[in-house]
Order: structure tokens, then sequence, then C-alpha cells
């Protein structure tokens, strides 16, 4: 079966990466499903802006409740009393132990009720903060569990891996969404739409590339 007429669901937040995935999975899949997780986080307009987004795209969505996540790990991303900061183990406090591996765990159960066998998730081992989940050796090692412990040919597919954000923009703007996802994701730690606020981690590795990229296209070098 060719991807074309296969089935893609995408781990999708509302976020630049995801939604740049979600642009990606929709030019080479026949059918694309998205779906988002409800973990608690600290601002509730991440999951409106990712089924905005999946709405105008026509993308059937769904919500998955994990907010056990909170209970098993807390951290800066559900908890207002916890700074956004490099912690003592030297990972942001925005680390979830675990989460990628609940995230396509669940995605992929999800996904085999539906048919699909192509998993998208928007991890990155260039940019990627130091967290372990975002690793390619763990997708590789996860996807060859989710295959043995249900019996299915999952393909976990991650398109921004070996990208930096420079780059991802630069993936935007070739599938022609680099204004879409700049006005219409949520990257910000502090829940601001866009741009963002500014001046978390997540706002200057956005800003940075973004800089890069139309720094690059302007001199007609590329990244």
């Amino acid at each position: 079966m060719s991807e074309k007429q296969s089935k893609a669901f995408v781990v999708f937040s509302g976020g630049q990466d995801s939604t740049t995935c979600l642009f990606w999975a929709k030019q080479r899949f026949q059918e694309v499903e998205a779906v988002t997780f409800n973990y608690g986080q600290r601002h509730k307009l991440e999951l409106e802006c990712a089924a905005s987004i999946a709405a105008e795209l026509g993308i059937k969505h769904h919500v998955l409740d994990m907010s056990l996540l909170g209970q098993l790990a807390p951290n800066a991303l559900t908890r207002s009393d916890m700074a956004i900061e490099q912690g003592d183990n030297g990972l942001p406090t925005t680390f979830v132990d675990g989460r990628n591996m609940l995230f396509l765990t669940f995605a992929a159960v999800l996904a085999k009720q539906h048919g699909a066998r192509h998993l998208v998730t928007g991890v990155c081992e260039t940019d990627f903060s130091g967290y372990p989940d975002c690793r390619d050796v763990f997708i590789k090692s996860l996807n060859v569990t989710l295959n043995l412990a249900m019996d299915y040919p999952f393909v976990v597919e991650t398109p921004l891996m070996w990208l930096n954000k420079a780059e991802t923009w630069a993936l935007a703007d070739e599938l022609g969404a680099l204004d879409y996802v700049r006005e219409k994701t949520l990257t910000c730690y502090n829940g601001v739409q866009a741009d963002g606020c500014g001046e978390c981690p997540a706002c200057e590795l956005r800003r940075r590339g973004l800089e890069q990229y139309l720094a690059a296209k302007a001199g007609g070098s590329g990244v």
C-alpha cells in the first residue's frame, strides 16, 4: 500500500512543530486524523488552538483525557506554582517523564482502532532541550515495542527529527504553510498565540529559528 493510499494519525498540540507535521501528513497521506492530549496543561488555549486548526483544515480531531500525567509527574507545564527554568537534573522543568512514550502509546491504540498504521510526531533531536524522549533511538525503540505489543505494523514518522528550528520554518514554507503556522499556532509556555510572549524558552527558540530562516531566504542562501 502506498502512503497516498494509507492513513496517518498526527500527535497534535496546535504548536509550530505539530502543525507543520499536520501539513506534511496532509500532503503525504490520503487520510489524516489528529489526536490531542488534555493533560491538565496550564493554558487551555492550547486545546482550543488545536481544535480550531483541525477544524479549519478539515481534519478529524480526537481529544484524549491524560490528566493523570500531572499526578504522576508534577511539572511546570501543569503547575502554575512551578517556574519554567533549568532543573537540578539538568533538564528544563517543562520536561515530563515518559510523556512522549505515553502519548505515542495511546495514539497507537486509537490509531489501530481506526485502521491507521502511520503515527506522525514532531519530536526533534536537533533542538530538543535535552529531552530524552525526543531522541531518534527512543522513537525507533518504541516503534518496535508498539508493533510487538499490538501485533500491528505501525510506522512512527518523525519529519522534524534532524531539522533545527530554521529548517522547520523552511519546511512549513515549502508546504505553503509558513504564514499559517506563524499566525495560528501556539508554542509559547505562557499561553500567547502566534509570535508568543517573546521571553520564554519556547518563544526564544521559535523566534531565533524564524529570523534565521527569513534572513537566509532574503539572502537567497536557503538554510
